[in-house]
This record gives structure tokens, sequence and C-alpha cells, in this order.
């Protein structure tokens, strides 16, 4: 998510409204049908049935505009329309859950570094939750919204160099030294017979607000990559779909990948709504 700086400010951050969260209805989008209460298995299982149940996905920014970050128009959008999201709003919306549910949730903003030459090089714009469970000592790292393959199925606590599997995927997170005053921890992943720098972040708060300019400067900058280019991720009960422009790229379970070309706009709409379950926008243009 590396861009440079627009010409223009983005715009001030919507009034706080207050909306009723239907936990019932979220539960319902995620078919999770077990415990509703504040412990570690609720929260490793909801966390996974989010990520398995709503995809990953930039259409409003491939329309020209930032997404809503308002709770009202995050569960319309997430849960009563055929939609998904990026990383702001399915945070936000997992940190709404949990808090219903009696866990305390922190929004933390950490930098994107795979391929990176340095973790500080580039901008803070990935949104990350740490949770706390009742009665526990140790925080959790919560992401439902990173979309990639690399990406967290469960919440693993925040412990250094100790490794997390769930399923064929694993973690860990470590520690490293830097000029800030807070401990730089990034989480790596399994990946190609070595482990991989996903995204670094410290545990300094940050609000609402900050993500407003982030989501602004994320979806309409013309040198972000969301702004222009499709992406559309979904994690399955076999393995991780991805889709980039016209390229479909299915990575199983097992580790076998398979990939192919879409052959344009109505072949890339059909697959949105087979295998995603998306109703693309009929405004917007998937196919550059």
């Amino acid at each position: 998510m590396s861009t440079a700086s627009t010409p223009t400010s983005p715009p001030a951050p919507a009034a706080e409204t207050t909306t009723p969260f239907d936990l019932d209805a979220y539960l319902a989008r995620i078919g999770w049908r077990g415990a509703a209460r504040a412990d570690v298995a609720t929260l490793r299982g909801v966390h996974a049935a989010h990520l398995r149940a709503i995809p990953f996905e930039n259409l409003d920014a491939l329309g020209g505009t930032a997404p809503s970050l308002e709770p009202a128009a995050l569960v319309r959008k997430l849960l009563h329309e055929r939609r998904g999201g990026y990383c702001y709003e399915q945070n936000t919306l997992l940190a709404m859950a949990l808090e219903r549910l009696g866990f305390a949730v922190t929004l933390l903003v950490g930098r994107v570094v795979v391929g990176a030459d340095s973790l500080t090089r580039r901008p803070r714009t990935h949104a990350v939750l740490l949770v706390r469970v009742p009665g526990d000592p140790r925080p959790y790292l919560a992401d439902v919204g990173y979309g990639d393959v690399a990406g967290l199925l469960e919440a693993v606590p925040l412990r250094a160099d100790v490794e997390f599997r769930v399923g064929p995927r694993r973690h860990r997170l470590v520690t490293v030294e830097h000029e800030g005053p807070l401990e730089l921890w990034v989480l790596r992943a399994w990946s190609g017979g070595g482990w991989v720098d996903q995204y670094a972040f410290t545990v300094e708060p940050f609000v609402p607000a900050d993500l407003e300019v982030m989501n602004w400067h994320v979806a309409t900058n013309p040198r972000s990559p969301f702004s222009w280019r499709l992406t559309v991720r979904r994690t399955t009960g076999t393995g991780h779909l991805a889709l980039d422009e016209r390229r479909l790229t299915e990575t199983r379970d097992d580790g076998r990948v398979f990939t192919r070309e879409l052959a344009g706009e109505e072949d890339v709409r059909a697959v949105l709504e087979r295998e995603f379950a998306i109703a693309a926008p009929a405004t917007t243009r998937l196919v550059r």
C-alpha cells in the first residue's frame, strides 16, 4: 500500500453516529453458530468465520470513491448487501462485533512491508486490532482485513518468537530494533520455504478519525493500486482465491496453485458472482 501524497486534502471525518449494531445479523452473516461469549475460543472462531464469509474487495475505490467507514454504512454494505471490503471496513466491523461480545479492542495501524527493503520505508496504511480477553493477561492480534493468503486465519497471542499454526498457515511475531519508543512488532508468514515479513506495527492506539484519512488516501490517490486495480480475495474451506484484474489464482491448502486468465468484463463479473458471492455495482468498470 505504499503511495505518495496527493495534492489535495482529505475530507473531514464524518460526524460520529450512534447505530445499533445487530450482533445476531453479524453472526448469521459469518455463519457462526458457536458460543457468543468473550473467551479465546470464540475470538478465534469468530475471526476464522468472518474471514471465510466476507470477501476482501476494493470495488468502491475502483469506482472512484472512498468507502464509508460509518457504522451504519458498514453494516449495510458488509452484512446486508452482497459486498465485502478492505482492511478499514473489515476490521472496523470485526471490532464492533467483538466489543458487543465483551472483548476490549484497540485499533492499531501497521506498515505492509512485503517486498520492501526497510521496515519503515512505507507509510502506515494497514489497520489491525489488538484484542483483550477478559481474564486472560495476553493481548491478541486480530486481522480479517489483510486479504492475502499469508494473512492470519485466527487471532494469535501477541507473543514474540512463537510459531502459530492454523491449518496450512504458519506465522510468527518478532520484535525488532528501531528508533521509536515502542516495540516494533513484525508479523511473518512461512512462504516459499522461509519466513517472509508481512507487516510491522507498534501498539500505539489509533482512533477512527485516523482511518478516515488513510482510507481516503488509499482509495483515491492515483498512485495507490487500490484506486485503479481490481483486487478481490476470499478464504475458502479448501484454500484461497485471489482475483487481480483478469487473473484468477486459487491456492489450495495442499500447496497446489491454479491460475487462469479471464476473458473480459463479463467473465470477471460472472466470477465475482460465482466464486466470491459479490454483486459488483453496474456502474463500476472492472477491466481496464
